[in-house]
């Protein structure tokens, strides 16, 4: 069985998912719990930092396209941060920027959310 590792830390009000490992048929169903019961928390401002991610399916795809319509009809958004080069090149490839916008880092999503977690602005 493939193995997929979130871990969720939280700025604000916005969570970040760091995931490592491969997102596939095998393990986009833990992404989609994960996601689901964000939302169901009422959490909408997603970051999903994928650095650590070498491969995402069309299954893996497939749920950041299908939740993104529930969190932005709440007002918020799902951000996805830090692809590594192959991941996305498959990204642009199915023309999901048109849906959903990449970031370099999760440093430039959460400027995008209007938050940063610089603590040396203190």
């Amino acid at each position: 069985m493939d193995k997929l590792l979130i871990d969720e830390e939280r700025v604000e009000d916005i969570v970040i998912l760091r995931v490592q490992g491969l997102v596939d048929s095998g393990t986009s169903q833990q992404m989609e719990e994960r996601l689901d019961r964000l939302v169901a928390e009422g959490v909408v401002k997603i970051i999903v930092d994928l650095g650590m991610v070498d491969y995402i399916s069309s299954a893996g795809w497939g749920i950041f396209v299908g939740e993104i319509k529930g969190v932005r009809q709440k007002n918020g958004d799902i951000k996805l941060a830090s692809m590594r080069p192959d991941v996305r090149e498959v990204f642009d490839l199915l023309e999901f920027n048109a849906l959903l916008t990449p970031y370099d880092s999760r440093e430039d999503a959460l400027t995008a959310f209007g938050t940063t977690e610089n603590s040396e602005l203190a």
